[in-house]
């Protein structure tokens, strides 16, 4: 008797070890991966951007009367090596400057409010360093269209002056910041041919931190510290890129 009800537990325990093994078959997803971006390649690349614009006497909804000119420039090589099979590392230098020249605006709430602005002066630059580690999937068996998703430190800094009115008026701040990001940035990729593509990524989540201090007419001195963090798509967040596969 005590040999058969042993017998009967280990039937019992084999049928449900097969029936796990089936169960774990069933389930599989039979996700696949290819070699989309070999081990041993070297990606480089570099993003541009420039944009400038005049106005005069131009009017928008409550401004009118707006003279001046402003201009944005950011330029971004970036290098990167891939140590293992759709998986590379490495990082990207960033330099951004951008320029306003407000000569004269008013601001014209209704027909007994209004306020005028005028000899406004900003320019600011800004350097980034970043590290970033990319993971690479192919779409099925396609080797020209495939998604990466990179994870970015970055840390940087920068200027910043503004001039405000003329003569005995005029009045002016001086800031430098420094700042620390930290970032994921899914995106998407094409290839043009085997050494070139086109890529596109937006930034998802993230937090960064910011400290500046400010000083104003050489005499009056302020600190700020801010703190931030994305967990949502940000549409202008969307960056184009060229980048080269060696």
């Amino acid at each position: 008797m005590k040999k058969r009800l042993i017998a009967l537990i280990v039937l019992i325990y084999t049928l449900a070890g097969a029936a796990g093994i089936s169960a774990q078959e069933t389930f599989r997803r039979g996700l696949q991966q290819i070699s989309f971006i070999p081990k041993g390649q070297w990606i480089t690349g570099v993003s541009v951007s420039y944009s400038q614009s005049n106005q005069s006497d131009y009017q928008f909804l409550v401004v009118e009367n707006l003279n001046g000119d402003t201009y944005n420039f950011k330029v971004s090589p970036m290098l990167m090596y891939c140590f293992k099979d759709n998986l590379a590392a490495g990082g990207r230098f960033s330099y951004t400057r951008s320029k306003v020249d407000l000569r004269s605006a008013d601001v014209v709430l209704d027909s007994e409010t209004g306020y005028n602005v005028d000899n406004l002066y900003s320019i600011s630059q800004n350097w980034y360093g970043t590290a970033a580690f990319r993971n690479y999937i192919s779409l099925g068996n396609n080797r020209r269209f495939g998604m990466f998703n990179e994870v970015q430190l970055e840390i940087g800094g920068g200027e910043s002056k503004i001039c405000n009115g003329s003569g005995n008026d005029l009045t002016g701040t001086y800031s430098r910041n420094i700042s620390l990001n930290v970032g994921l940035a899914p995106g998407m990729i094409m290839f043009l041919n085997n050494y070139s593509a086109i890529e596109v990524n937006v930034g998802v989540l993230g937090f960064s931190y910011t400290s500046s201090k400010s000083t104003t007419d050489r005499v009056y001195v302020a600190h700020s510290d801010s703190r931030r963090a994305n967990f949502k798509i940000n549409l202008f967040s969307i960056t184009f890129g060229v980048a080269f596969y060696l």
